[in-house]
């Protein structure tokens, strides 16, 4: 054989492992593909768990974020609470404590002592509320009572001055002189309905009261107790008085009143006054207002009958002042005993050269113009306001006491000259007005004290009254 055959023969041995080889190596790559995909498959597991975690570990931080935020707001509020908590809790146990050693004190179960501490309480209240009330009233009364809404025209006026004159100094000192010049004559007090019928043949003048409204409240409750005393100026010898109407603000009175002896020509030279008053059982009687009519502005041939308005004055139809004097009757039936108990006066005329008085009150039982009984209290020294409190009893049977009159006359003493009197009151069979009022108190209400307040009249006027008796 050949060498070039052998040699090819021994190369083909060496060719043959060749595809061996290769599917080694193919193998291998195959592995090692298979190697990188489970490991990217491993790390893709792996990204996706620590994701997951993360996500997991975000949301757990949230909840523990709301959980705290909630917690802080209960604890919050618990700590609140339990903070006011302790301040009741303390004002508890302070009560307790207190009432608990106001018992053992007092020797009263826990509950009386909260009741009286209550109704101490309610006192109390009830006690301001009524200081206060009266306060509102008494500066309703003095501001002006019965003054209904705001007048407009007032308003309007006001303003254009305000446009016209921008100085606030002006303004307002104008704006006070107007007010204080139109409170009296814009203040609304009421209107009154008389009628008046002249007599020329027997020279008498019929003078009928028939009623009056819209009259301002004066008490507390918003009402009143109006009356009206009737007389003629300027001498003021005759005075009616009409009844008392209680609580009311329109009172209806049909009452007729004559004065006799009254010429036609006299008649033309005085003024008929009706004066309105407030009745007070223990305080002065308030005036609401008055009507003047002169008698020579009108036409006494005929029948006349109209309303006026009321206009307000100062003091009783201009009389001088003599005082107030309070003091209480009570009378006894079955024993005829009559006590008159003098309390105090005030506001008395001034008698003496240094403005002052020395009063003392005398007391007489009249009958028939015949003084059967005096007494008379102590003197007290340089008042106006003098304070007594002194009873005085007399014998009256009963069929007498209708027949009788009990003159009370406040005099001021004089160690020198005589004592004068200061003024008067005449209760019984001849009071008229608040005096015969009290007087049909006492007898209707036998064995019980009844004091009240009394306006002194001019002992002059009085005088002719007792002379009258005769």
């Amino acid at each position: 054989m050949p060498p070039n055959a052998k040699s090819e023969a021994d190369a083909k041995p060496d060719e043959e492992p060749a595809p061996e080889s290769a599917t080694e190596l193919e193998s291998v790559d195959q592995k090692l593909e298979e190697t990188h995909h489970s490991r990217f498959r491993e790390l893709d597991k792996q990204e996706q768990e620590s994701a997951a975690e993360e996500a997991a570990a975000a949301e757990s931080q949230r909840i523990a974020q709301v959980e705290t935020t909630t917690r802080s707001a209960t604890t919050e509020a618990q700590e609140s609470t339990t903070t006011s908590l302790p301040v009741i809790k303390k004002i508890e146990h302070a009560g307790e404590v207190v009432t608990e050693a106001i018992a053992e004190r007092t020797g009263l179960p826990t509950w009386g002592v909260v009741a009286i501490i209550i109704l101490v309480f309610l006192v109390v209240f009830g006690i301001i509320f009524f200081c206060v009330r009266r306060f509102l009233k008494k500066r309703r009364t003095k501001d002006g009572k019965g003054k209904k809404g705001v007048d407009m025209k007032s308003v309007q006026l006001l303003g254009s001055a305000y446009k016209e004159k921008p100085d606030m100094e002006e303004l307002t000192e104008n704006a006070e002189e107007g007010d204080e010049e139109d409170k009296q004559s814009e203040q609304k007090l009421g209107r009154l309905n008389f009628k008046l019928e002249y007599d020329f043949n027997s020279n008498s003048l019929a003078v009928t009261v028939i009623q009056a409204e819209e009259l301002p409240a004066l008490d507390m409750g918003g009402t009143s107790d109006p009356y009206v005393k009737v007389y003629l100026l300027p001498d003021k010898k005759k005075k009616f008085e009409t009844k008392v109407h209680r609580k009311t603000l329109s009172p209806v009175f049909n009452e007729t009143f004559t004065f006799k002896s009254l010429p036609y020509a006299d008649a033309m030279n005085k003024t008929l006054v009706f004066a309105i008053f407030d009745f007070d059982r223990f305080s002065k009687h308030d005036q609401i207002g008055e009507v003047k009519v002169p008698l020579c502005t009108i036409d006494l041939a005929q029948t006349i009958e109209e309303w006026r308005d009321l206009v307000s004055v100062e003091g009783e139809g201009g009389q001088e002042k003599l005082g107030d004097i309070c003091f209480s009757l009570r009378y006894v039936p079955t024993a005829g005993k009559l006590t008159v108990v003098i309390l105090e006066a005030k506001n008395l005329k001034k008698m003496d050269v240094g403005g002052l008085s020395d009063p003392y009150v005398k007391i007489a039982i009249m009958q028939n113009g015949k003084r059967l009984k005096k007494k008379k209290t102590s003197i007290k020294k340089c008042t106006l306001n003098p304070y007594y409190n002194e009873s005085f009893s007399f014998e009256v049977p009963f069929e007498q006491i209708q027949k009788i009159c009990l003159v009370v006359t406040v005099v001021d003493y004089d160690r020198i000259g005589t004592s004068e009197p200061i003024g008067r009151c005449i209760l019984g069979c001849m009071g008229t007005g608040t005096e015969l009022r009290h007087w049909s108190d006492m007898l209707a209400s036998p064995r019980r004290p009844i004091a009240q307040w009394h306006t002194l009249k001019d002992p002059e006027e009085t005088d002719e009254i007792l002379k009258n008796m005769k």
